[in-house]
C-alpha cells in the first residue's frame, strides 16, 4: 500500500494546487536523483511511489472584510492594522541574521532596515508605524534576489504576504459559521492526511506552524515530518503565539527533520531542537543547514531539490511502503 505524502505550503498569493503539487514532486525527484535515488524519479513524478496531496489553504487569505483589514497588495493607507506584528517578525528575523559572524555584504542593509523599523526621535502619529514598516521593507527589497526572485514587486506586496503569519496567529476572522481563520486553515491540512495509514508530511514556511498545530490533534501516525524554511524559531512573533504552549513535538511524529538555508531571510532561529520541547516519545527536531544556489532560496522547490532533503524523504517513503 502506498503511503500518503502531504505537502503544506506557506505564505503567498493564490496558486493552482495541481500545478503546485506537480512542481513540488518534480523538485523532490530532482533532489532524489542527486541523492542517489535515480530509480525513484519516475515513481515520484508519476505518483507511483506515494499518494501525494497538496494541502491548499491560500484562498482563505482573501481580504478580511469583516475586520476592515487590508488585502495582500497592502499600502500605507491600510497597513496600520498589522504593522506592529509584521514589524516584530522582521525585527526578530533581522536580529537573528545579524548575529551570524560570517555575514558580510548585506549587513549594512539589514542594520539600516532595523533602524527604520524603530527610528529614534521620530514623532509617532497615525499611520507612522505603517510608513516605517514600508520604508524598512523597501530597504530589505534591495537585498540580492528578494525583489527579482522573491516575486515581491513592492514593499506593500511583501508586507501583505508576511501578514498572513499574523492573521493566522490572531485566531480571528470567523466565517459565517463562526470558525476562525486558523481553524479553517488547519481543517484543510487535516483533510489531506490519512489517519488510516502512514502519512509523511512536508511543510514550508507558515505551513510549518499550521502543520505543527494540526498534528497535535491528529489521531494517525506521521513517521516523518519535514519542515522547510520554518519561522517557528521566532520567539515573540511566532512561537509565543502558537498553540498549545509550550511548543512541543506532536505525539504522532516519529521523526522530525528541519532544514534551513543560511540565506533564507524568512527563517529566524533555525535550530528548532533548542526551542521546541520533545514529544512524549522523546522525539526532537533535527535541524540541518542546506546551501542553495541562487539569490532567493526560500521557495519550497529550492529546498526539495536539495539531496540532503530529498534523500531522507525518499527513504522514508520506501520504508513506509513496506508491508
Amino acid at each position: 500500500m502506498k503511503p500518503r505524502l502531504v505537502f503544506v505550503h506557506g505564505i503567498g498569493g493564490p496558486r493552482d494546487p495541481a500545478a503546485e503539487l506537480d512542481a513540488w514532486l518534480r523538485a523532490l525527484a530532482e533532489g532524489a536523483r542527486h541523492a542517489g535515488h535515480s530509480h525513484r524519479v519516475l515513481d515520484l513524478v508519476q505518483g507511483w511511489a506515494a499518494d501525494a496531496r497538496f494541502a491548499y489553504y491560500g484562498d482563505l487569505f482573501g481580504p478580511p472584510q469583516s475586520q476592515g483589514g487590508a488585502s495582500e497588495t497592502a499600502d500605507e493607507a491600510n497597513a496600520g492594522t498589522y504593522a506592529d506584528a509584521v514589524a516584530e517578525l522582521l525585527r526578530e528575523t533581522i536580529e537573528e541574521r545579524l548575529a551570524d559572524p560570517t555575514l558580510q555584504d548585506e549587513a549594512a542593509l539589514l542594520r539600516r532596515a532595523r533602524a527604520q523599523l524603530a527610528p529614534e526621535g521620530v514623532p509617532q502619529g497615525p499611520g507612522s508605524g505603517a510608513r516605517q514598516l514600508l520604508t524598512a521593507t523597501n530597504t530589505l527589497l534591495a537585498l540580492p534576489g528578494l525583489r527579482t526572485f522573491g516575486r515581491w514587486a513592492s514593499a506593500g506586496l511583501m508586507v501583505g504576504q508576511l501578514r498572513q503569519v499574523d492573521r493566522y496567529l490572531r485566531r480571528g476572522e470567523p466565517d459565517e459559521k463562526g470558525s476562525a481563520l486558523d481553524v479553517r486553515v488547519r481543517r484543510r491540512v487535516e483533510q489531506a492526511l490519512d489517519p488510516a495509514g502512514a502519512t509523511l508530511v512536508v511543510a514550508h514556511s507558515l505551513g510549518t506552524v499550521v502543520t505543527l498545530e494540526t498534528l497535535h490533534a491528529y489521531p494517525g501516525e506521521v513517521p516523518l515530518l519535514v519542515t522547510l524554511g520554518s519561522p517557528i524559531g521566532l520567539r515573540t512573533a511566532v512561537r509565543a503565539r502558537m498553540l498549545p504552549q509550550p511548543v512541543a513535538v506532536p505525539r504522532p511524529v516519529g521523526r522530525w527533520l528541519n532544514f534551513w538555508d543560511r540565506d533564507d531571510l524568512i527563517v529566524g532561529a533555525p535550530r528548532l531542537e533548542r526551542v521546541v520541547r520533545p514529544s512524549v516519545h522523546s522525539v526532537l527536531p533535527v535541524s540541518r543547514r542546506v546551501d542553495s544556489d541562487g539569490a532567493w532560496v526560500h521557495p519550497a522547490a529550492k529546498y526539495l531539490a536539495q539531496p540532503a532533503v530529498a534523500g531522507p524523504l525518499v527513504e522514508a517513503i520506501e520504508t513506509a511502503a513496506k508491508p
